[in-house]
């Protein structure tokens, strides 16, 4: 009984194996947890201090990410559905661990530098700096979920069609919003220099 429990939590949504996935990205690499808990809900309690974030699933990121907005707030359950349908929906359309899929969508889509303000005398002046690890899989994150949310508003497709389709555009490194969110952050922060 023991053993059959401990192999329950080698997979997420009891279906894709966590095994299977590799990071290549070093820096994203510490910041990427695969470690599934049993129902993807830890509750808040990685909210204690600065780094722990980093520990939650990264699929359980992606569900927090979706309840972002007005309409989501707060429904954990369907959002957890949602991802569930995107996932099977990945799985169906690539026949690759939609894991994996997320893996690479997050390393794609992560921008590595952005610009900040400094004031000097009166005068706001933009800035280049890069970006740390943390910083970039949480804007990856949330460019992923923004296009997501932008396809499904006032469409036909449903969200967990839009969420797979930018999943599976992003890991592509096609055309997609978040890989244009990236680029739009990056060209702004060439031109800071």
């Amino acid at each position: 009984m023991l053993m059959q429990i401990e192999m329950q939590f080698d997979k997420i949504f009891d279906k894709w194996d966590i095994s299977e996935v590799t990071i290549e990205d070093v820096g994203v690499e510490k910041h990427v947890s695969l470690q599934p808990v049993s129902a993807l809900h830890t509750g808040g309690r990685h909210a204690k201090q600065q780094f722990e974030e980093s520990k939650v699933c990264i699929v359980e990121r992606l569900i927090n990410k979706l309840m972002r907005t007005e309409k989501n707030t707060g429904k954990k359950l369907k959002n957890y559905k949602v991802v569930k349908k995107a996932f099977d929906l990945i799985y169906e359309a690539t026949g690759e661990n939609p894991l994996q899929v997320l893996v690479d969508a997050i390393q794609n889509t992560g921008p590595r530098e952005e610009t900040i303000r400094l004031r000097f005398g009166g005068i706001l002046v933009p800035k280049a700096v890069d970006v740390s690890s943390q910083r970039r899989v949480e804007e990856a994150l949330r460019f992923i979920v923004q296009g997501a949310q932008k396809c499904a508003f006032k469409s036909k497709k449903s969200i967990e069609r839009c969420l797979a389709d930018e999943l599976i555009a992003a890991a592509r490194n096609t055309k997609c919003y978040a890989i244009s969110k990236k680029e739009e952050k990056e060209r702004i922060a060439r031109a800071a220099r």
